[in-house]
């Protein structure tokens, strides 16, 4: 008996037109079956985000930092003034007068063979109390056993002893520090570039060595004459 035809089952989701074009060679055949790939565009690439772009949270922030420096140079900001200065005239300092000595100040006091305490009551015509800070110390200390005497000077019990808190041990930005804070000191250096600095603060007077004896500097009675 003749098979005229080969009976073909019908493919869900082909229309039934469509049925008897199918052949038994086509019915294995993937291209009939599921989603058919897209091709690709030519040259087609991803959109991506400038990295300069300001809606970026990076870059949002940097912006901001960018402001906050710029209004804060715009700001003109003045030191607060002692409430202890009338003009340049000092009502804190008054006797007995607390001097701060420098590192420099001691060594020379040494080779110029002066006393000290005895030599800034001559100066100044008033009891005196030298202040040694922990920075200063630290450096005589360090300069050896060259200048052992100085060191031995500096730990007088006469002396009074002030503590530091901030870091590192350089003397002459603690002595900065100190009279721009507190404007009852007399500053005591032979230290012309730290002499230049304290000058720019006004209010504290300068004491230093001319003619093997001391000078003061900037006291509104000026002390004993040169």
């Amino acid at each position: 008996m003749a098979i005229s035809e080969t009976f073909v089952p019908p493919i869900i989701g082909i229309p039934e037109a469509n049925n008897h074009a199918l052949t038994p060679s086509t019915q294995g055949c993937g291209l009939c079956m599921g989603k058919a790939k897209k091709t690709r565009k030519f040259a087609a690439v991803k959109r991506m985000i400038n990295p300069n772009d300001i809606r970026l949270k990076e870059n949002q922030a940097k912006q901001q930092k960018k402001e906050a420096e710029a209004k804060e140079k715009a700001q003109r900001r003045v030191p607060q003034v002692a409430s202890s200065l009338f003009l340049q005239h000092n009502d804190a300092l008054v006797p007995p007068y607390r001097v701060l000595i420098d590192t420099n100040f001691i060594n020379f006091s040494l080779q110029n063979k002066l006393e000290l305490i005895g030599g800034m009551m001559d100066c100044l015509y008033a009891k005196c109390i030298p202040c040694v800070t922990d920075c200063v110390m630290a450096e005589l200390e360090k300069l050896g056993h060259r200048y052992r005497v100085a060191l031995r000077i500096a730990r007088d019990p006469r002396f009074e002893r002030l503590s530091c808190s901030h870091s590192g041990t350089y003397a002459d930005d603690c002595l900065v520090q100190r009279v721009t804070s507190h404007r009852c000191f007399v500053v005591a250096t032979c230290d012309r570039e730290l002499r230049r600095r304290i000058r720019k603060i006004p209010g504290v007077p300068l004491m230093y060595i001319v003619r093997r004896r001391y000078a003061i500097e900037r006291l509104p009675d000026q002390g004993a004459p040169v």
